[in-house]
């Protein structure tokens, strides 16, 4: 009898316990139907090879349906959506190397085979409490009371399918989640197949932009700057006197700024599907949709600015190994981690901070040719610390040493991350850092001849914002030449640093942003035809 109880025990937190972690309610899920019908019914299966190929079945389920629900509640957590295996597989390397970043190889690797050895302990316990050497005979108590549950919980669960719930805190975790990852994948398969005929049926050409003929465009991401940020009290008394002193600096120097707000197609991570969203004009939310875009002849913004005459640039301060995708993109120049002349110290996950960034760019990267470059910035990346000073005199920050006494400046990610408040206030003033930087960087790059689009990847993970927060990220405009932000105050942007917060939920999606560009700085169709006419006409004139 003990065997039993202690089988459906394991069993029941195994499956219920990811539950717990996800939706953070305990007396709502107290039991798994599961549980106790499998336990059960293996302590009363003859000893047999078909016994043994059952419960070697059933363990395999158990332990991927508990790791899918764990997995869904990790995705929750860090990009506020659930679990999806058809897209989200390839990511654990990536959940790796941010894991390095934040506490180390050393302690990393000591995390991945505690987690190893966890999941083999499991396995063991599972295999020998469910596949004792005897059966429980049915005339016995212990083997009587196996049948009676095994029936109940039988009807129960068959009846949860049904939608008839006999008991609140009961479900059946093991068949919910694998129904619907299931659907996931047959509806991401069939997403898939949508997409990838809608890159081949409706491209979006390469377009000359004149209006921005010889200018300098600088499309720069700040790292989880959201809108949360400027319309939640806990972070809005940090950010908001940020940006009225930057709004404040850039009137003394002559520079125009709006501001409005456009919605990211991802939370929490995956900064480079924003990056995709933007460049593209293609609402990229997932790793697959980036893969088959870069895949494909998918033409980006980096065309039409390279159609437009500029030298294309992206500075990618966080790629610490081979970037691909960069080759994919067309750049002309990509300025990742190893590319960039940084003597100073990593500041846990940050490779280097976003001033350095910035000011390297210019004194290094930018030149005479006009430029589009993307930037983006990392100080402001989980797990927020330590927080770095703006440092006034930019002369000083040659290669980067004097950045060395902020290596081991406050609490490391181990300390910080045990008080979540702690981390939130972290997360406002990393937050207001990069904006900052940004925009004193903005007093000292931006002219008459440029435009500087600063940004939001996303917003930061739930939490932080709250389960329910919107996905728009602050966008600020920035020139010296107001004729360049007319466009954008037609589109709904509204002159200095702060966004119209009301209207968050209503923000347009972030593959706008390349529409935009096309349709306000590119040609008219009445240029296009003439000069499609002027080709055609051409072509006649010198045929033999």
């Amino acid at each position: 009898m003990s065997r039993l109880l202690l089988t459906v025990l394991m069993l029941n937190c195994l499956l219920i316990a990811p539950l717990w972690w996800r939706f953070g309610e305990i007396s709502a899920y107290l039991i798994a139907w599961e549980a106790l019908i499998v336990a059960p019914l293996m302590l009363l299966l003859p000893v047999g090879r078909a016994r043994r190929l059952l419960g070697i079945g059933l363990v395999s389920w158990v332990l991927l349906a508990t790791a899918a629900n764990l997995g869904s509640a990790a995705t929750h957590m860090a990009f506020a959506r659930p679990l999806n295996l058809y897209l989200d597989v390839p990511l654990l390397r990536s959940i790796y190397h941010l894991l390095v970043g934040n506490v180390g190889q050393l302690l990393a690797v000591c995390a991945v085979l505690a987690a190893i050895g966890l999941l083999l302990g499991i396995i063991v316990g599972l295999v020998k409490l469910l596949l004792p050497p005897l059966a429980y005979p049915l005339k016995r108590l212990p083997g009587a009371a196996a049948l009676m549950l095994l029936v109940v919980a039988t009807c129960c669960a068959a009846l949860e399918l049904y939608g008839v719930r006999l008991v609140d805190g009961a479900r059946l975790p093991m068949v919910n989640i694998t129904r619907f990852q299931w659907q996931q994948v047959t509806d991401t398969h069939a997403a898939r197949l949508d997409f990838t005929a809608e890159l081949e049926a409706s491209p979006i050409e390469a377009q000359p932009l004149p209006g921005l003929e010889g200018r300098n465009v600088l499309l720069t991401f700040i790292e989880s700057y959201g809108v949360s940020a400027l319309d939640d009290t806990r972070y809005a008394d940090v950010l908001l006197p940020t940006l009225m002193e930057l709004q404040q600096r850039l009137d003394e120097r002559d520079l125009h700024v709006v501001s409005g707000m456009l919605e990211s197609p991802i939370r929490g991570g995956q900064s480079w599907l924003a990056h995709a969203t933007a460049l593209s004009g293609r609402w990229i939310d997932n790793q697959l949709w980036y893969r088959l875009m870069l895949d494909s002849e998918h033409t980006t913004l980096i065309d039409d600015f390279s159609a437009t005459g500029q030298r294309t640039l992206s500075v990618m301060p966080a790629i610490t190994m081979a970037w691909p995708e960069g080759d994919a993109y067309g750049f002309d120049d990509i300025a990742s981690a190893s590319d960039i002349d940084y003597a100073g110290p990593a500041l846990n996950w940050v490779t280097m901070p976003d001033q350095f960034t910035l000011d390297y760019t210019q004194r290094h990267l930018l030149g005479e040719t006009p430029v589009f470059a993307q930037l983006a910035l990392i100080s402001s990346h989980a797990p927020w610390t330590p927080i770095l000073p703006v440092l006034d005199d930019w002369s000083s920050i040659e290669d980067g040493r004097i950045f060395a006494p902020w290596e081991t400046a406050g609490d490391p990610p181990e300390v910080l991350w045990q008080d979540i408040e702690r981390i939130r206030d972290h997360y406002a003033w990393s937050v207001d850092y990069a904006v900052k930087v940004t925009g004193r960087w903005a007093e000292r790059v931006v002219d008459d001849n440029t435009l500087l689009i600063v940004l939001g990847d996303h917003q930061a993970a739930p939490l932080i914002t709250g389960d329910n927060a919107s996905g728009a990220v602050p966008v600020h405009i920035i020139s010296g030449d107001p004729a360049l932000l007319a466009p954008f105050e037609a589109r709904g942007f509204i002159p200095g640093t702060l966004p119209a917060l009301d209207q968050a939920a209503e923000a347009p999606r972030m593959n706008q942003l390349r529409h935009w560009m096309q349709a306000d700085f590119g040609e008219s169709e009445s240029e296009i035809e003439e000069e499609s006419r002027s080709a055609t006409s051409t072509t006649i004139r010198t045929a033999p």
